[in-house]
């Protein structure tokens, strides 16, 4: 999920710029992408040829992090805000495997994504929504995400790779903390985060390639991007490079270095 281009309409397909949601899709090995998208991630490629490996890894973080809320957490209701396009599994497959009456709203601001989406998951339970991160507000009280989720029972709020497209000056901590406060106690929150703090050495030629899309890469510090559970409980083993969290194997020493982190924390009181 991204902010929307500046004087456009919020939700209008714009292919004339690259979208890091179509663009995720590419690295991913996806279809659902324009030769714009292609040609900027290919650009990104060059300048960090292990971008595959780590929204791969990502993805992976994801699949067990929701397992983790729904096996061990007890979690019956997911809103995953920022969802980008499909690909399986995805989340509601992952939680409906475990607990087939989990109740999931998808959240999205691009509009192919939305699109896709509906015809992906239609007769799944579940809600695809179309709004904008930027406005933490419009998610929480649009009408098919009540439908789905009931803010008095725990949640699961899902912020993968996305924070990285929201910019200091459009208050991702104030926008984070609005979703937070949303939730009652025992909700948890996973969040992934871009990081220049494991390639330094290109970290800036990387954010670069974002500037000409929809929306910009901002790579945080392991601290900046601890900052987003705020008083949430940062279950074991803490922020750490998606790959070594909660391995589904024990993680090599020699493993390539991803540079994106993730965490799970839950809303103790």
């Amino acid at each position: 999920m991204t902010s929307p281009s500046s004087g456009a309409h919020p939700f209008a397909i714009d292919t004339s710029k690259p979208h890091p949601a179509r663009m995720y899709d590419y690295f991913l090995g996806g279809k659902d992408n324009y030769p714009v998208d292609q040609e900027a991630a290919e650009q990104f490629m060059k300048v960090a040829p292990e971008v595959r490996a780590g929204v791969r890894a990502n993805r992976h973080f994801m699949h067990r992090a929701v397992r983790h809320v729904v096996a061990e957490g007890g979690i019956r209701q997911i809103l995953d805000v920022g969802t980008g396009l499909p690909t399986e599994p995805n989340v509601h497959q992952i939680a409906h495997a475990i607990a087939p009456e989990t109740r999931i709203a998808y959240v999205d601001n691009d509009p192919i994504v939305s699109a896709h989406s509906m015809a992906l998951l239609d007769g799944t339970g579940t809600s695809v929504v179309l709004a904008d991160l930027s406005d933490p507000r419009a998610v929480l009280d649009h009408p098919d995400v009540r439908r789905v989720i009931d803010f008095d029972q725990p949640v699961a709020l899902l912020l993968v790779a996305v924070m990285h497209f929201i910019p200091d000056d459009r208050d991702p901590d104030g926008i984070v903390a609005a979703l937070r406060d949303a939730l009652p106690t025992g909700s948890y929150l996973v969040l992934s985060h871009a990081t220049g703090d494991i390639h330094e050495d290109h970290r800036e030629d990387a954010a670069a390639v974002y500037n000409s899309a929809t929306a910009t890469l901002n790579l945080r510090p392991h601290a900046r991007v601890r900052d987003f559970f705020g008083d949430f409980s940062l279950i074991e083993p803490g922020l750490v490079q998606v790959p070594d969290w909660h391995p589904d194997e024990p993680t090599q020493r020699d493993a390539a270095p991803i540079g994106i982190y993730g965490g799970v924390a839950r809303k103790d009181g």
